[in-house]
């Protein structure tokens, strides 16, 4: 096991974004008129993986938080409370619900950290408290759940590893599940009826470089580090007993499925790529100039960047062109009609672009994050067909070429490329 590598702390404080700093009443009085889930349902994804006790907690955290200030103290203080839950109940050896109430505690620590663009004292605080309660809960868990850093260059990056419940011996299936840029890895695998590990499939739930902790302990997002980021987590992987090498695939979500790209294009051993609500225009102008200017203060820390001016020299390197032609496994890319911080047609000259098999998902009506439209109610769950799809091309199962748009009644209309 590579040697842990500590969070940095830097003295250079938060990102400097010109729309940032002039709307900052406007983001505050947006938030007050619509909630803590004004750019993407922040508080559907966070709990989703939770389960329905967790319900409540984000109903009071919807109530509690009015602008932007609010929202890293309403996550530290539902926080505060499950870990202090969990505590009481390890006390009393109701070890189910000591694992529940640490699982939560971290996903909310983990969501204190969002608003928290530098590496200063508050956010390496609220991830020590997110790393503790999560191993507390491995611990606890009812599969296998091993903290690992992997190493990369001269660091490492952590990630989690999962194995089925019923995993006893033999060599699996795995996933890397890449997180989207606000979300974090502790969400990627559910605390219970998870859809990877149900369909015996192993989970590496990493944060890749420039994602919470990488870019805690100082690794950025950067092309050259995503292209090293598929080789590094495949060797891992490959070195385990547990895991067919032979059989491993990529998911990404939101950013995570641009940085899922690259690190498919630079690894040839990956066998199959999923991406879904995508992050893919080259530069990614939309997102950065047009949508909410937190998107693009966020990523200015992820990259490394305080100036905006050089991020945005910076950002022109973002792009898979010269990349995606390289993959030749099976890529899933599945999309909102009306995505607002990638528009469609990126993905379709993504897709254009692959040399391998592909499958093109739109689903009527939906933004950038894929659901909560009649398309994705009454057609195929977005989560449930990219872990059907997986499973069928880790089983050797043959991709047919295709582009699928599944309409608001949710028949689904296929046309071959």
């Amino acid at each position: 096991m590579t040697n842990q590598p500590q969070p940095v702390l830097e003295r250079a404080g938060a990102p400097h974004v010109r729309r940032f700093q002039e709307q900052r009443w406007l983001i505050d009085n947006i938030i007050r008129a619509n909630g803590i889930d004004w750019d993407q349902p922040r508080s559907l994804y966070l709990s989703g993986p939770c389960g329905i006790e967790a319900s409540a907690d984000f109903a009071g955290i919807r109530e509690r938080v009015k602008k932007m200030a609010d929202i890293g103290p309403a996550f530290e203080a539902v926080a505060q409370r499950r870990e202090a839950k969990g505590r009481a109940a390890e006390a009393d050896e109701a070890l189910q619900t000591a694992r529940e109430n640490y699982f939560m505690a971290a996903i909310h620590w983990g969501a204190a950290q969002w608003p928290y663009d530098e590496n200063g004292e508050t956010n390496i605080a609220y991830n020590q408290k997110k790393r503790e309660c999560y191993q507390k809960y491995a611990a606890l868990a009812d599969h296998r759940v091993e903290a690992v850093w992997i190493p990369f260059h001269d660091k490492a990056l952590h990630a989690w590893f999962h194995l089925p419940p019923d995993y006893r011996s033999g060599r699996i299936p795995a996933v890397i599940a890449i997180p989207g840029m606000d979300s974090l890895k502790e969400i990627s695998v559910a605390l219970y009826g998870d859809r990877w590990l149900n369909r015996g499939i192993a989970v590496l739930a990493v944060d890749g470089p420039g994602q919470y902790e990488a870019r805690m302990v100082g690794i950025p997002v950067s092309m050259e580090n995503w292209m090293a980021t598929g080789p590094a987590l495949v060797d891992w992987l490959a070195a385990r007993p547990e895991i067919d090498p032979d059989r491993i695939g990529i998911h990404g979500l939101s950013f995570g499925t641009f940085f899922g790209t690259i690190a498919a294009a630079s690894e040839p051993r990956i066998r199959a790529c999923a991406a879904m609500s995508t992050c893919l225009e080259p530069g990614h102008h939309t997102i950065f100039e047009e949508a909410s200017p937190t998107f693009k203060k966020r990523f200015m820390y992820m990259s490394g960047f305080t100036d905006e001016a050089k991020f945005d020299q910076f950002r022109q390197s973002l792009t898979w062109e010269g990349h995606a032609d390289k993959i030749r496994c099976p890529y899933l890319c599945v999309v909102g009609e009306h995505d607002e911080l990638s528009p469609l047609t990126h993905a379709e000259q993504l897709v254009a672009a692959l040399k391998g098999p592909k499958r093109l998902v739109i689903y009527q009506e939906s933004r950038h994050s894929v659901g909560n439209v009649p398309a994705a109610n009454l057609g195929p769950f977005p989560p449930i067909l990219a872990a059907d799809w997986m499973a069928a091309r880790l089983s050797g199962k043959p991709l047919v070429s295709e582009r699928w748009h599944v309409g608001s009644n949710g028949e689904i209309r296929k046309t071959a490329y």
